[in-house]
């Protein structure tokens, strides 16, 4: 079985421009998540997908490797398609570069030990949410799942209901997710469906069409998609602490 990481990324992005290339601690963004997913033991290659010229000349650079894609492409899914007509792989994890604190195992944990090759199938990384105040924010992706942990829908709005009982527990989208060809295929292939045409949610277009979408659960997930520049500052002091403890360790081994 043959995995591909993906790395998307976009230069345009209206809150934060040049998003994939912000310096943090001389390097960009799109190096500290590279770095991160070639730490995956379970990925046998690991590329960025870019859109703009600019983000290419850094990742050769940085001797990233990068394949240039269309600007057409609205969302992660649609570009790993375009991608996966020119890398031949089993399996396609997307790794979303906005995000620089991603771990290691959150990557692993997305690919499942075997793949339907007869269907349609993805996986998505969900987790507990941690707060109410994070049930009722319309940017965390409620999910809920039968008892195999397929999906069974996605909300902006808090669910379950809980109407019966409080003893509920919620979890969240996180955007961690792996397809494999016909998958993507079929997400290039088709239109939006109802639901995903009234929550705004991508992924839901794998659920109104009745596709296999996998759930793996993780008890605590640790990351922050950039997407303004306050989040920048606040992952720059962080990385900025990590480089600190890496440098003083080696120091502390010669």
């Amino acid at each position: 079985m043959r995995t591909a990481g993906i790395i998307p990324a976009r230069y345009g992005a209206s809150r934060l421009p040049g998003k994939p290339i912000q310096d943090i601690q001389g390097r960009p963004m799109i190096w500290w998540v590279y770095q991160k997913a070639i730490k995956a033991k379970r990925l046998d290659q690991v590329l960025v997908a870019a859109d703009d010229e600019r983000i290419m000349e850094e990742c050769s650079k940085w001797k990233i490797p990068a394949v240039l894609t269309g600007t057409s492409h609205r969302n992660a899914a649609s570009r790993l398609q375009e991608v996966s007509e020119r890398i031949g792989a089993d399996f396609y994890v997307q790794i979303n570069g906005d995000e620089p604190l991603i771990r290691p195992e959150y990557i692993d944990a997305v690919i499942p030990e075997t793949i339907p090759t007869e269907e349609e199938f993805g996986t998505n990384i969900i987790a507990p949410v941690a707060s109410p105040a994070e049930v009722l924010d319309p940017s965390n992706i409620k999910v809920v799942f039968d008892s195999s942990l397929r999906a069974l829908y996605m909300s902006r709005t808090p669910i379950p209901n809980p109407f019966l009982s409080i003893d509920v527990t919620y979890y969240k989208h996180v955007g961690i997710l792996g397809y494999n060809k016909k998958m993507l295929d079929f997400y290039k292939n088709s239109v939006p469906g109802t639901f995903e045409k009234i929550e705004g949610i991508d992924t839901l277009r794998f659920l109104d069409y009745g596709k296999h979408l996998q759930f793996i659960v993780l008890e605590e997930v640790e990351s922050l998609s950039v997407d303004t520049s306050k989040d920048l500052e606040y992952v720059r002091k962080l990385l900025q602490r990590e480089k600190d403890i890496v440098e003083t360790g080696n120091k502390k081994s010669r």
